[in-house]
């Protein structure tokens, strides 16, 4: 397994120097920030990306994310162009040496959080979903600044967008998927890049807008659904870890047997009451996730791809990107290499 590492570019605070210092770290997973969703990634911009990534000893092979349009998830009559420049770009990337590009199909919002800074009895910070919380909120009034919230959205450019979202129940956004992952997969086999869906975060839908990809029934039927080698899943342990009735060993079982899971997003989480919970060290311990056993589960399984520490916790004074800072993901970065390299030593 390559253990990796997210980094967002010039914009991130952490420096790639550092990142080159986590031992077993050989990777980074990024992407190129500054194109407009739906336009070409042309090579010049990825090739630069790849370069500076390479020259801090580090490889580029793992993306995350080429967005997807909101005309593309909607079906609206775009989404033929869209998609052909979608394929455009994941051809660029397959030059370019990329291997996997994660990706989700969640309408408007990406991965949400009620609190950024929640406090845990040891003093650190961390994301929370707290369900409560979030009904209080009403995005199309505005005042809501959370992750996955797209900010450049105005309040009545975010109505619009949500009424436009008004007849797209779960069946039609499932409809939507596949057509797109359809347009994509001859692409995708010829440039041998591997699109790994990313599941909903959290796995149920929220404010009126549908979210499909929320456990292993639907993994399943998006398996089934497009057959292609290149059809493949990110396994985040932590979203489908959010969803109680989720069994993360049985889901993890059946992805290796069909040889699914193209990368692994691993982090903890700890459920405090129906649809809310608060992220947690990586340790399993700390949460519902048992580490152990779903590494042993992907190592029986020939699970051989990339691997990163997700949300980490705020710790010892760190103000960083909620989520992201460097201390946290480090130590998971290396607690999770320790299970990798014992299991594979057997």
């Amino acid at each position: 397994m390559q253990m990796t590492f997210r980094w967002y570019n010039r914009d991130d605070t952490i420096p790639l120097s550092y990142i080159a210092q986590i031992p077993y770290v050989q990777g980074i997973v990024s992407a190129v920030y500054d194109v407009p969703v739906g336009e070409v990634w042309d090579e010049a911009r990825i090739f630069a990306l790849k370069s500076e990534i390479e020259a801090a000893g580090l490889a580029f092979e793992v993306v995350e994310s080429v967005p997807v349009h909101e005309d593309i998830k909607r079906g609206a009559p775009p989404r033929d162009r869209l998609i052909e420049n979608y394929c455009k770009t994941i051809e660029n990337l397959g030059r370019a040496g990329v291997k996997v590009v994660c990706y989700n199909f969640m309408p408007v919002f990406d991965w949400l959080r009620s609190d950024l800074a929640h406090r845990l009895p040891d003093g650190s910070t961390c994301l929370a979903y707290s369900a409560e919380q979030l009904a209080r909120f009403d995005p199309a009034k505005g005042g809501l600044s959370l992750p996955g919230w797209d900010e450049s959205y105005t309040p009545d450019g975010l109505r619009a967008l949500l009424d436009a979202y008004s007849g797209v129940d779960e069946e039609q956004l499932w409809e939507n998927l596949i057509y797109f992952l359809r347009g994509i997969m001859p692409a995708c086999e010829r440039a041998g890049v591997k699109m790994a869906i990313h599941p909903d975060d959290p796995p149920w839908g929220m404010f009126g807008l549908p979210r499909i990809i929320t456990g292993q029934a639907a993994l399943t039927r998006l398996i089934d659904a497009v057959d292609s080698p290149c059809n493949s899943v990110t396994l985040c342990l932590g979203s489908l870890g959010s969803g109680a009735d989720n069994d993360l060993a049985a889901i993890t079982r059946m992805l290796v047997q069909r040889d699914k899971v193209a990368f692994v997003h691993a982090r903890n989480v700890k459920l405090t009451g129906p649809d809310s919970f608060t992220e947690t060290a990586h340790k399993s311990a700390c949460g519902r996730v048992d580490m152990v056993e779903i590494f042993r589960i992907l190592h029986e399984g020939g699970f051989d791809g990339y691997v990163r520490p997700d949300h980490g916790r705020n710790i010892w004074g760190e103000d960083g990107r909620p989520g992201y800072g460097l201390y946290d993901r480090a130590l998971g970065a290396a607690y999770l290499s320790g299970i990798i390299e014992t299991i594979e030593r057997g």
